[in-house]
């Protein structure tokens, strides 16, 4: 009973459920990345996973299509107008809007069921015609989980709409569980597809986990289907060009796959994991606080409140800044010892260990921008503008396929291109190489595409801050020189001190992160850094409401 109250329990502000989603995220992407050590162990970087993270782009992009994200953000404001109005209604109205994209989704997926041959071949052109075949079976297996996430995408609304974060926040956790739980008892006996009944595993208690609670709120599911409903169309059209700009960045993993697929047996492994290892402050830090502070970004436009608004996106986009910052220089100083630490396991040598460190080094460079780019994403949300993030994400897809395609061409040769970045990363025009530059028009496309938004969001709701936000960005960087510095010099010496291996690894990312974050923290105090001062009264204050009791 305590436990099914807890779920049940509701978030009486902002700032409680930024706290309950960042923690959520937090241990979710901990799994994460638990759920790839495993893999990595188990499968290493080799065949066996790249045709793991190939099969899993298909259900990834159906879901992107249907739901992604978009549907939270469209179903919620139609849910709450009819829910002010007749609460009987609003739930009908959620049943036909349930229904209607489920039969969307169960459409898409029994056309990609049948022509997944067809849609492998583009993806993973590379692969030989084994393991297409391989990667066909698994995408069939995973397609169940669009369908299961569906389900759960629409709960989630209804959670959030009520303020239930608990649940809500807790289903990814289980995913990532469920997938882990997969390998490790199921692999042994089904290969790689023993993953992928995990991630089948983990979609179905995704879902379950929200279903106490969604009824609580006064959920209950009826067969009721009409395509012809106002609100299937109503949300249709608001999700439409959402549902194209997460299609288009699905398209452009795709891609990206396909180019991997054609370098080595496990580039496409070596791609994702290194990836998964930079999106993690990326979830907890990026998205929970733009998850957070769109509700209000959205009231307050809508209400005409534009100097609340700019006020409220200039702080949560200053507070990002301020923690994502040292992060990024971490996380490219300690790229070796972290892989070290969180995947060189088993089967997963130190050959694949130091290819991934070097690709995690790239995108370490980006985790500033794309830690920002949630928000600036619901700052046009939020303006009800959702047609520029498509064209600025097109845009950006061709510029990362174009740039991908060629950078690998050209490191496969000796040339200017492939001396210069083998004099940078020690390799000389190999696979490896060739690895290495695909992260690397990863890199260039993402900023370019961040400096897009940037000006495109500047251009639509006109000044948010820039002066205040400069200003704290020059306190940050006395404190961000100093760290660097810190990293850099101490490093070598640890490691030499503590030695390489795990425990090695372990102690070189506790001392240089938490020193150095440390030190990073002290200075922007020094310099009376406002963020500094709000990050550690969040810390102190914000789980005061805990120690309360909540209805």
């Amino acid at each position: 009973m305590p436990i099914r109250k807890l779920l049940n329990s509701r978030s009486k502000s902002v700032n409680q459920a930024a706290i309950i989603l960042a923690v959520a995220v937090f241990f979710s992407q901990l799994l994460g990345i638990l759920r790839d050590r495993i893999l990595a162990k188990t499968f290493g970087a080799g065949l066996d996973l790249s045709i793991y993270y190939a099969a899993f782009s298909v259900p990834d992009f159906v879901y992107s299509i249907i739901f992604a994200g978009s549907i939270i953000v469209a179903f919620l404001p139609v849910f709450a107008d009819h829910y002010t109005k007749d609460k009987e209604e609003a739930w009908e109205m959620a049943n036909y809007v349930l229904n209607a994209f489920l039969v969307f989704t169960l459409a898409i997926s029994g056309v990609l069921f049948l022509f997944a041959p067809q849609f492998i071949h583009l993806i993973a052109p590379g692969f030989d015609p084994e393991a297409q075949s391989k990667t066909v079976a698994l995408t069939r297996l995973m397609l169940l989980s669009p369908i299961i996430f569906g389900l759960s995408s629409f709960l989630s609304s209804i959670l959030q709409y009520f303020n239930r974060f608990l649940a809500y926040s807790l289903a990814p956790l289980l995913y990532n569980l469920g997938i882990i739980l997969g390998v490790i008892f199921l692999a042994p006996r089904f290969g790689i597809f023993g993953a992928g009944l995990g991630v089948v595993i983990g979609a179905a208690a995704h879902l379950l986990i929200q279903v106490p609670a969604a009824s609580k709120c006064g959920f209950k599911y009826r067969p009721l289907f009409d395509l012809k409903h106002p609100a299937v169309f109503k949300i249709l059209n608001l999700t439409f060009f959402r549902s194209v700009a997460a299609s288009l960045n699905q398209i452009n993993f795709m891609a990206i796959t396909a180019v991997a697929s054609g370098i080595s047996a496990g580039a496409v492994a070596i791609f994702k994991l290194s990836y998964n290892l930079s999106f993690f402050p990326i979830g907890i830090f990026g998205v929970s606080l733009a998850m957070a502070a769109f509700p209000s970004l959205s009231q307050n436009w809508t209400d005409g409140k534009k100097e609340e608004f700019y006020k409220n996106f200039s702080t949560a986009f200053r507070q990002v800044l301020y923690i994502s910052l040292p992060i990024g220089i971490l996380f490219y100083l300690l790229k070796d010892p972290i892989v070290g630490f969180l995947l060189q396991s088993g089967k997963f040598g130190m050959r694949d260990a130091s290819l991934t460190a070097a690709c995690l080094g790239i995108y370490s460079l980006a985790i500033l921008p794309q830690c920002l780019m949630p928000l600036i994403l619901r700052g046009f949300f939020s303006v009800k503008d959702t047609k520029t993030p498509v064209i600025l994400s097109a845009l950006f897809m061709a510029l990362n396929i174009f740039l991908a395609v060629g950078f690998v061409a050209l490191a496969g040769k000796a040339n200017v291109f492939s001396s210069f970045l083998g004099s940078i990363f020690g390799f000389k025009p190999s696979p490896s190489l060739q690895m290495v530059s695909l992260c690397l028009a990863f890199l260039i496309a993402l900023i370019f595409q961040f400096f897009l938004f940037m000006f495109s969001l500047y251009r639509k709701i006109g000044d948010f801050g820039i002066k205040e936000i400069g200003e704290s960005f020059v306190k940050m960087l006395p404190a961000a020189f100093v760290l660097f510095a810190f990293g850099y010099y101490s490093l070598p010496k640890l490691a030499v001190f503590f030695g390489a291996g795990f425990l090695g690894s372990f102690w070189q990312d506790a001392v240089v992160g938490g020193f150095g974050f440390l030190l990073y923290f002290c200075i922007t105090i020094a310099f009376d850094s406002p963020e500094a001062k709000t990050f550690i009264s969040s810390i102190l204050s914000r789980f005061k409401p805990y120690g309360r009791k909540t209805n």
